[in-house]
């Protein structure tokens, strides 16, 4: 279980995030939702370890300040908006990246990591491209190479940051769908997301922020109210609910 407990997060004096508090269970989905600048990506940064932080954030009764990067990269695997993709590396060498964490100090990669690399490969539709390079790739197949990075590093937690950037509609389902069908395996998922129709398709609470603040949280037919996405989004929207989903649509001004 994550809890962050008043976690504030603050860049050259200036609040980015304030006072998150917030409880994900183990196999949740939970998306953080909200206007650019809302203090999302700092939320999952936070998470991660990799920005400083006011407040708590214990994971199964474990401070994450106390943690080194080893245990912190064993618990969350995280995927950026722009993450580092040296673009002479091929996609196998790249998705077995991701077991850096499970090897020794000193040692090389042993069968059992370059099989998952293997399995990270195939779920993501990406074994006929494993020999080509990074900078070969377009920006749909990169992105599913970084995916694949983060499910070979097999963490518990997948904390995804815009995961749909630069995929197609039909890639952008497969990810979540198999992003989704893992939680079966015990994942738990931290997403943030633009599009907030397939946040509320796949997440099971939203959280929206607003200038770093939490402003509404819940399920996605408790969150995406017309009036509540129209007040944080600037937006003129039809929420349409049908057989439990919830669909946020555009209405031309």
């Amino acid at each position: 279980m994550i809890e962050l407990r008043r976690v504030s997060v603050r860049f050259g004096g200036a609040p980015a995030l304030r006072d998150l508090s917030l409880v994900v269970e183990p196999g949740a989905w939970v998306s953080l939702i909200g206007p650019n600048g809302a203090g999302k990506t700092s939320a999952l940064r936070a998470l991660a370890g990799l920005v400083p932080f006011e407040g708590e954030i214990v994971v199964d009764r474990r401070d994450v300040r106390a943690l080194g990067r080893r245990e912190l990269a064993l618990l969350f695997a995280f995927v950026p908006q722009k993450p580092e993709t040296p673009p002479e590396l091929t996609v196998a060498e790249y998705v077995l990246l991701g077991r850096t964490p499970h090897i020794p100090y000193l040692g090389g990669e042993r069968r059992a990591d370059r099989l998952a690399a293997a399995r990270a490969l195939r779920r993501l539709d990406l074994e006929r491209f494993a020999e080509r390079s990074l900078g070969s790739l377009s920006g749909g197949e990169l992105q599913r190479a970084v995916l694949a990075r983060a499910l070979a590093q097999e963490a518990p937690i997948l904390l995804l940051d815009e995961p749909t950037t630069a995929l197609d509609l039909g890639r952008a389902q497969l990810v979540l769908d198999l992003v989704d069908s893992l939680r079966g395996d015990g994942l738990t998922v931290v997403s943030t997301m633009h599009d907030l129709t397939l946040a509320g398709q796949y997440a099971d609470r939203l959280v929206l922020l607003d200038r770093g603040a939490v402003v509404a949280a819940g399920g996605p037919a408790e969150v995406l109210s017309t009036a509540t996405v129209a007040a944080h989004y600037g937006a003129s929207v039809r929420v349409v609910e049908e057989d439990g989903a919830v669909f946020v649509l555009p209405v031309r001004r």
